[in-house]
């Protein structure tokens, strides 16, 4: 069975939508621990309730980011994982980490990606007068939010969105549906990444991202 570590800084509510996948069987028994980088994140809280090991690691107790980013390491080689997944987690890995986890490092963002990396996604948005917004889980590389596509889900914008209401739309009508589908597919041996730049699902290179339409039953 496949074992996948959860990086998490902050409520952790995709690291509940994979505990609650995994407690009604979409996504097999998989989840080896959680790492936060905060001592302060509700998400622990989820990862106790759920009997989940976890491991506060918080960088400001090293010397610099490689250094955090080893012990980040050391953790999840200790578990065994076969996948990290970061769910929230607001730190920028080093190309050292990256390259370790090359093939098994999953992110999801809250934008249609390639538009808006980064922070505050949905302030820019708005700003930008879009008429769509959503989340994509992609691979992990050494770019930022750059990293192969999978999956994407959008939604439109109303008029009357704040970036408080399209967070918590984004996060309830695509993040909550679209990660736990993504990781399933990763733990099933079903995802892999095609040369350096393309993800593929069941061997089909995926040259755009897959969508809300493609979700399997129960997701």
């Amino acid at each position: 069975m496949k074992r996948v570590v959860v990086l998490i800084s902050g409520a952790g509510r995709n690291l509940q939508a994979l505990v609650d996948a995994e407690r009604d069987g979409r996504l097999p028994r998989c989840l080896a621990g959680v790492i936060s980088s905060r001592a302060d994140a509700a998400g622990l809280q989820r990862a106790s309730a759920a009997g989940l090991p976890a491991q506060v690691i918080t960088p400001g107790v090293f010397a610099d980011r490689a250094a955090f980013d080893a012990a980040l390491v050391r953790q999840i080689d200790a578990w065994r994982a076969d996948w990290v997944v970061l769910a929230g987690f607001m730190r920028i890995l080093t190309p050292g980490f990256t390259a370790h986890y090359a093939g098994r490092l999953l992110n999801i963002h809250p934008s249609l990606l390639p538009r808006h990396p980064g922070l505050r996604t949905h302030a820019a948005v708005r700003a930008a007068g879009d008429t769509q917004h959503g989340a994509t889980v992609h691979f992990v590389t050494e770019a930022l939010d750059g990293g192969p596509r999978i999956i994407q889900g959008a939604l439109m914008v109303r008029p009357e969105d704040t970036d408080e209401t399209l967070a918590e739309r984004v996060m309830v009508d695509v993040e909550q549906r679209i990660y736990p589908q993504a990781v399933a597919w990763a733990v099933n041996g079903r995802l892999a990444v095609q040369g350096a730049h393309v993800a593929a699902l069941d061997g089909q290179a995926l040259h755009q991202p897959l969508s809300l339409d493609d979700l399997e039953a129960g997701f």
